[in-house]
């Protein structure tokens, strides 16, 4: 238990990450149609499902609504929306139906870490998950996400994703 507080993915701090480089800032990554490509692993750490999704921020100063349009590779489909509302230290809350309260998140240098709660939907058991979010920066702008979704303390989920820009060919 205090291996996983201190020295694994969830004992990660933002400061850890301050002074690195280059700096994320999702007010200038999030900007126009993204595309996001991930897996979903189980809790023994086998791949339990691909997707694709297409992210379509609009901005209003420095509040975000994004829509997520995923695609899963057994046909199922889901839209997601989260609004996410910034404040000057690079700190934000986010939000979404499925999340109950709010999520906090903080940016630092090439980073952003966001814990929130998520409410499964009802065929999935509808169990409200613990989760850590984070970001990293790439050197060529491509954003990796990794998030794991804990019960009773216990990973159930994790979850590995690129998000970047759509380009046009």
């Amino acid at each position: 238990m205090l291996r996983r507080s201190f020295a694994e993915f969830p004992g990660q701090k933002p400061e850890e990450y301050v002074d690195d480089y280059p700096a994320l800032d999702l007010r200038s990554s999030l900007r126009g149609p993204l595309i996001c490509e991930g897996v979903i692993f189980g809790p023994m750490g086998r791949v339990t499902s691909r997707f694709v999704a297409d992210f379509h921020p609009v901005w209003d100063g420095d509040t975000c609504v994004m829509k997520e349009e995923f695609r899963y590779d057994d046909g199922s489909k889901q839209l997601r929306e989260w609004t996410l509302k910034f404040a000057s230290d690079g700190t934000f809350v986010a939000t979404a139906p499925d999340v109950p309260g709010q999520g906090t998140g903080k940016q630092a240098g090439p980073t952003v870490c966001l814990t929130y709660q998520i409410k499964m939907p009802e065929d999935a058991g509808g169990h409200v998950l613990s989760t850590v979010d984070w970001m990293y920066l790439t050197p060529s702008g491509t954003i990796v996400n990794r998030s794991q979704f804990r019960k009773f303390g216990f990973r159930v989920a994790e979850l590995v994703a690129t998000i970047r820009p759509v380009t046009s060919t």
